[in-house]
């Protein structure tokens, strides 16, 4: 049936595959062969190996290279080693000029397969294992070639001569450097310079092209392709090497997607023509579709759609381009072409290709999978900020797929309406959950909207883990331990009046949700338990051959290199899909985010730089810039702006500049504060109006980004002293985060009040909402955000009097812990100064005395504002000293810290001037 991947089965042989089979032959030499190949070292013949393992794994790739680029490669690698390989191969393709040659080729090619038959070992022989990769390519190949009828072995032959007679006409250079470094083979080269064939071959090779031209109806090789495919093949090709076609400088996203920029290379009539089966075609498309998800905004959506449209033309029975289309669409915002193509293809295919649900168990369903298209409908109605829309179509999916007894996707749609409420504020969700989710419904119980996610969450683990959907398994447990992370367990029903009441975070929830979110890569440990998926093995393998050592966090990449180091084979391939590696990285930005509520810096930061080092190849762009955001936000909070500037930028090359990314909403967000931090009011406000712009209109959509440029917008109006419009924009946002259920939002709304109260004096009013957000805090286990509380409280009591500052010392002695610990430059330089500022409001206390006691926090603060350029606390910090100094006597030392202290104020009332790089940034 057309458009059906075929199965594993449809394994051709093609030239390239018999370079493969004579490279294997040099690695592994049969014992007929009495003199095998002089390797100079264990250590070049363990590098052929790696090098045969790739290619071997990226051979079924829809596009194989051509000769020449099969010698760049071995150039590449081999360095002064390369002329004896190529030597080797270019003459044993010259010397196979018959159908006899090649099926003695093959025979001998068994000679170095093992096996209970092969007796007794000799020193130093290599036996390839029949289970081994490069066992099971060498059976292929062999399987392959003996179910080829005598015609299809001319073809081959035929493709043998094109292939090799190409490589002559573009490798002049390489002939001169041949005989040059090889004058030992001289024999040999005659007959590579003569590899026209006259016996048989070559005579029918122009004549065999333009017949295929002519009669393109006419199936090439023993393969049974669709005409439209061999159009397809003539109009694409890929190059193998794309290092030396592109030159060294790699597009900004070129580390996630493989530019499709030679999908529309015109067609040469003297280059070979290989067609590729159903199955390989269905693995390009793959390909391109999991380099949409990784990375999709690096694609040209102009260009790669007209790639798709001249692919469709070409082969309509192919339905997965629709799909393609769609997610093209998708990762651009185009709205209306994305329903198009999403409706095209359910259309078309009947959602019956290329979406791995088990079948179910109902006979209803066999014209088509409705329920599918509504939860894809759903998902994208997510994507473009729909709450509403989504969450109806997703309901109408659960129905559906209880009516058909779909349980696979009944599990995919809960998880995904467990996604939507999670990231989507709802205020109300009536009517979602019905009588088969929660029997409490049934008896008259109201839910809210947290109680119901935690229903839709454990109902969706079960149901995963009861149909053995490890991947939707492992995701569960992530949003599990996401929803224990902010949220406080209510009992669902609760009797009595002493009944359990336990209204605080659990943190060894959310350790366990992660550590057993994490067990799914014991599933792929070995790479026999791995699984090809529409039929490509991962062009990956050659790739990862070819990386660096390790990748340099935030540092640029230097383009040059040598040939030694071209190949670093201590990057081993890895045999884990590519979704279990997102899972398993998702779970370490989980952890980071965790470790930040939680207060623990390093602890994020260490979580963060594994990702970044190790799951950003297999993650997306999105998640990987995530990690970037929380490595450039842990410098500007511990080593000040000018290194998270320096960051930033770096990054900025990195991740593609687009609208709503979160790179550039860090960008915002540095600015923001540092202008805050200069005294640039017009600026940071400029940037509030900025960050406002970015979020949604829609109510629900962008909570956190709402929050933030709310509380942004609250901070810059305190910071021009506006006290009252600072208090109505906090309270209007403390009453929108209890309506979403945002409580971890709160407790900085309500610190932020407290902040407002006593910036305009009102301290007694600011103690309510301290203490509040200290409940908060204690409740949600924020220990870092709960010790910044402490301290607002202790400033609090010191603005009453002094004679509460004993009580306000007390509490900042209790939090000094932790905000030496954890704390960033900001809140140090503010514990230092309310500890000094406590002692010199105590009547008992003698600066005569004790002077170091208040100079030491004090100096330490001013040096830590001036990293930040915070005018303000700085020039509060330069006075404190000045007076201390003064009483000391210590006139010197007085005006320098008077002469600072004029530095930092002229510089807050004079924020602007022309050279400052701020002043036109945005």
């Amino acid at each position: 049936m057309a458009g059906i991947v075929k199965p594993p089965g449809e394994f051709s042989i093609t030239p390239h595959k018999v370079s493969v089979c004579i490279l294997l032959q040099i690695y592994a030499p049969s014992v007929q062969i009495s003199l095998p190949f002089p390797f100079a070292s264990v250590a070049q013949h363990n590098r052929l190996g790696l090098f045969l393992l790739a290619l071997t794994k990226s051979c079924d790739d829809i596009l194989e290279p051509k000769l020449d680029e099969l010698i760049g490669q071995l150039r590449e690698v081999f360095g002064v080693l390369n002329p004896r390989f190529i030597d080797h191969l270019t003459t044993r393709l010259s010397a196979l000029s018959s159908p006899d040659d090649l099926f003695n080729f093959f025979s001998e090619m068994r000679g170095i397969l093992g096996g209970p038959e092969s007796g007794a070992l000799e020193d130093e022989q290599v036996i390839l294992d029949p289970a081994s990769n490069l066992g099971m390519f060498l059976r292929r190949c062999i399987l392959a070639f003996n179910l080829l009828a005598f015609e299809g072995v001319c073809h081959l032959l035929t493709n043998i001569g094109v292939y090799c007679k190409e490589a002559l006409s573009s490798c002049a250079s390489y002939e001169t450097t041949c005989f040059e470094d090889s004058s030992s083979n001289l024999e040999a080269f005659p007959e590579y310079e003569n590899m026209d064939l006259e016996n048989f071959v070559f005579k029918k090779v122009t004549e065999e092209i333009e017949a295929r031209k002519r009669a393109s109806e006419r199936v090439s090789f023993h393969l049974h392709a669709p005409k439209a495919l061999f159009n397809l093949v003539e109009d694409i090709e890929a190059p193998a090497d794309p290092k030396s076609k592109h030159g060294d400088k790699v597009g900004e996203a070129s580390s996630y997607v493989h530019p499709p920029d030679y999908a529309l290379r015109e067609f040469e009539p003297n280059s070979g023509i290989f067609l590729r089966t159903n199955w390989q075609i269905q693995g390009y498309l793959q390909e391109q579709a999991d380099a949409l998800e990784k990375n999709g905004s690096s694609f040209s959506l102009n260009a790669f759609e007209l790639i798709l449209r001249q692919l469709h033309k070409l082969a309509p029975e192919l339905h997965r381009v629709h799909f393609l289309r769609y997610l093209n669409s998708l990762c651009h915002d185009d709205y209306f072409a994305a329903l198009e193509n999403l409706l095209r293809y359910f259309d078309y295919s009947a959602g019956t290709e290329g979406i791995d649900f088990v079948p179910p168990a109902s006979g209803s369903n066999s014209f088509g999978r409705y329920e599918i298209a509504l939860l894809f409908l759903g998902m994208m109605h997510f994507q473009f900020g729909h709450p509403k829309q989504a969450l109806e179509v997703l309901t109408e999916a659960v129905r559906v797929s209880q009516q058909l007894s779909n349980d696979t996707c009944l599990a995919y749609t809960l998880a995904a309406i467990c996604n939507l409420l999670s990231e989507i504020g709802v205020s109300s969700t009536a009517g979602i959950l019905g009588s088969s989710f929660s029997p409490l419904t049934s008896i008259g119980i109201s839910l809210s909207v947290q109680q119901q996610l935690f229903v839709l969450l454990r109902g969706s683990l079960k149901r995963a883990e009861s149909l053995k959907l490890k991947r939707l398994v492992a995701s569960n447990h992530l949003a599990m331990a996401k929803f224990d992370l902010t949220h406080v367990q209510r009992p669902l029903v609760s009797f009595g009046p002493k009944a359990s009441m336990k209204l605080r975070t659990c943190p060894t929830n959310v350790c366990k949700e992660l550590r057993l979110s994490s067990h799914l890569i014991s599933e792929f440990s070995f790479e026999s338990s791995t699984m090809t998926t529409d039929g490509a093995f991962s062009t990956a393998w050659l790739k990862n051959l070819q990386k660096p050592l390790g990748s340099a966090i935030l540092s640029q990449e230097n383009g040059s290199g040598s040939n030694e180091n071209a190949f670093q084979f201590c990057v081993q391939p890895s045999s884990i899909p590519g979704p279990v590696l997102q899972l398993i990285g998702s779970s370490y930005l989980l952890r980071a985010t965790a470790w930040e509520l939680y207060g623990s810096a390093p602890l994020a930061r260490i979580n963060a730089l594994v990702y970044a080092t190790c799951f950003t190849d297999a993650s997306s762009s999105s998640d990987a810039a995530l990690a970037y955001v929380k490595l450039i936000q842990h410098l500007a909070v511990f080593r000040g702006y000018k290194e998270a500037f320096a960051a930033l930028k770096i990054a900025e090359e990195k991740f593609l500049s687009v609208s709503k990314s979160r790179i550039l909403i860090l960008k915002l967000q540095l600015l923001h504060e540092r202008a805050l931090h200069r005294g640039h009011l017009k600026l940071a406000q400029q940037v509030c109006d900025e960050l406002g712009v970015l979020a949604s209109s829609v109510t629900g959509v962008d909570m956190e980004l709402k929050t933030e440029a709310s509380l942004r917008h609250a901070r810059t109006l305190l910071a021009a002293n506006q006290y009252s419009e600072a208090a109505a924009v906090a309270h209007s946002l403390f009453c929108m985060c209890y309506k979403f259920n945002l409580q971890v939002e709160n407790a900085t709304v309500l610190l932020l009040l407290a902040e407002v109260h006593k910036r305009s004096g009102n301290a007694v009013l600011g103690l309510p909402y301290a203490l509040a957000s200290l409940s908060f805090c204690q409740s949600f286990n924020l220990d870092l955000l709960k010790a910044s509380a402490t301290l607002t409280l202790a400033e609090l009591w010191l603005s009453l009097g002094s004679n509460h500052a004993k009580r306000a010392l007390s509490l900042i002695q209790g939090a000094l812990p932790m905000i030496l610990g954890h704390g960033g430059l900001e809140l140090r330089a503010r514990a230092y100064i309310a500890e000094a500022k406590c002692y010199l409001s105590d009547p008992s206390f003698s600066v005569s005395e004790n002077s170091e006691v208040v100079l030491d926090p004090l100096s330490q603060a001013s040096v830590e504002l001036q990293v930040l350029e915070y005018h303000e606390l700085a020039a509060e910090t330069f006075y404190l000293m000045a007076i201390v100094f003064h009483k000391l006597g210590q006139l010197e030392e007085r005006e320098e810290a008077a002469n600072s202290f004029k530095k930092h104020m002229m510089a807050l009332e004079n924020p602007l001037d022309d050279e400052d790089p701020l002043f036109n940034v945005l």
